[in-house]
């Protein structure tokens, strides 16, 4: 019978001559970027604001509040009639805390509440700490409301798409249906006074979904996007009832006035006026202060910068022959 094998285990050859450490100077580097960060290329927000709002903190709030307003979707899917009160509340409760932080942080980039307007530091945070509770306490008690609004857009999404077999499927499955959740979430933080948290959900809804919406941007209820991506809706959009919009959809400014000295006009009204029951077919572009008017059909992409009566339909052919 033959031994069994026997490995004889070696340690590696040493290195005779050891590599030398790299001199990588990050003490230099670090003073230099101090220097860039603090004296020559400062951009801090009023020369001193460190307390940003915080992106992982919003994407817990987002996640917390998709979760109250649909619980058995977007929170547990175990939760009884029983239990589903109790797991609203405390989700709510915790949520609250982190969302009225992240309010505080973001008032300090509104012109009432920058350093330079604060005589009393102890007193100034105090009052600004009260503002945004009042915020958190004003947006907590819009929930309901929005849950109406949303509901709606789940049932025009439904309603509008073959392929949706029920409603769970539209919230669990559609990226539109993300993205408008969150843009009414943002659009009633911006309208409470918030606008810099607002365009930060904003920008999460942004890059989960690949929507992009201006929190400003005042959409009716009944608000369906199919397929969605590469959709853009610009802040002063005003968007009416039972809209339906598809991929590629840019409802966009056509030009940007600048004042005197070359710097650009902000907050005009420069984007589309969509009115009710219209419905925006995938790629076209929609540019300008322009009213699409109740009703109509723009087909797939078409550019548009001039307004359409009521029960319009325009194509491609159409824009070509006008032309």
């Amino acid at each position: 019978m033959n031994s069994p094998l026997k490995y004889k285990q070696t340690a590696a050859p040493a290195d005779p001559v050891a590599a030398p450490r790299p001199d990588w100077n990050l003490a230099g580097v670090i003073e230099a970027l101090r220097t860039s960060r603090e004296v020559t290329h400062k951009i801090r927000h009023q020369g001193n604001i460190r307390e940003l709002p915080s992106r992982e903190a919003l994407v817990g709030v987002l996640d917390g509040l998709s979760a109250v307003l649909f619980p058995t979707h977007y929170g547990k899917t175990t939760l009884t009639d029983e239990s589903i009160d109790y797991f609203v509340g405390d989700t709510l409760n915790t949520t609250i805390g982190v969302l009225t932080e992240q309010v505080r942080r973001s008032l300090l980039f509104t012109s009432d509440h920058a350093p330079d307007h604060l005589l009393d530091p102890v007193r100034d945070d105090a009052l600004l700490k009260e503002k945004a509770t009042n915020i958190t306490r004003d947006f907590i008690a819009a929930l309901p409301a929005i849950r109406a609004v949303l509901v709606s857009d789940l049932q025009a999404a439904f309603q509008g798409d073959p392929a949706a077999s029920s409603i769970s499927e539209v919230l669990l499955c559609y990226r539109g249906t993300t993205a408008v959740i969150y843009h009414r979430l943002a659009h009633q933080l911006y309208r409470l006074g918030t606008p810099f948290l607002a365009r930060m959900i904003a920008d999460i809804a942004h890059s989960v979904t690949g929507i992009d919406i201006h929190p400003a941007a005042r959409i009716g209820d009944s608000f369906f996007i199919d397929h969605g991506t590469g959709v853009v809706i610009g802040e002063t959009c005003i968007i009416g009832r039972h809209v339906r919009l598809y991929q590629a959809v840019t409802l966009g400014a056509k030009s940007f006035p600048a004042d005197e000295n070359g710097v650009l006009i902000k907050g005009n009204a420069r984007h589309p006026v969509v009115e009710d029951d219209v419905v925006i077919y995938a790629g076209a572009t929609i540019l300008g202060r322009i009213t699409i008017g109740k009703g109509s059909v723009i087909g797939g992409n078409v550019w548009l910068t001039q307004s359409v009566p009521p029960g319009s339909n325009v194509s491609q052919a159409q824009m070509r022959n006008d032309c």
